[in-house]
């Protein structure tokens, strides 16, 4: 999902910071409708709160692919999708950031009202037995805030 050129950034900037960092993966999708059929503009986040108190550096993937839901208030399989690519960046720099506090921020939410909440167990089981973090590293909405506003922003501007 990253390139070897964010990969190698990454580790940089990992090299100079100390088990007070954490980092946290998101993904946010953006539905769009292109000469007849939906598209989803997806947008992976890795952030890194450097030492706990030095401000956050952002790194992210983007991309364009067919939307399948037929319920647009249920979206079901766009948010399985979210989910699957940030654990995907998550086993793609696992064995970088295995000595730092990381979470997987799930853009779901666990309340009925909200179409989202239709894949909030499975969206948590999900990372759960793909990536083997404890429960409390997985956060769905309210606190999934690296999904909700850091991937958000590069869906909703996508360029």
């Amino acid at each position: 999902m990253f390139t070897q050129e964010q990969i190698e950034e990454l580790v940089d900037l990992l090299c100079d910071l100390n088990e007070s960092t954490k980092i946290y993966i998101g993904t946010d999708s953006v539905r769009f409708r292109h000469n007849e059929r939906w598209y989803a503009k997806y947008a992976t986040v890795c952030v890194v709160h450097m030492n706990g108190k030095h401000g956050c550096r952002v790194f992210r993937h983007r991309s364009i692919e067919p939307d399948y839901d037929l319920k647009k208030n249920r979206p079901a399989v766009r948010l399985m999708n979210e989910v699957m690519k940030s654990c995907e960046l998550y086993t793609q720099l696992a064995p970088f950031i295995d000595e730092f506090d990381v979470e997987i921020h799930c853009d779901v939410n666990v309340d009925p009202l909200h179409g989202s909440s239709c894949v909030a167990s499975q969206a948590a089981g999900y990372v759960l037995g793909v990536t083997g973090l404890d429960e409390g590293n997985v956060k769905l909405k309210p606190h999934a805030f690296a999904a909700s506003f850091g991937a958000d922003h590069y869906a909703n501007n996508f360029g």
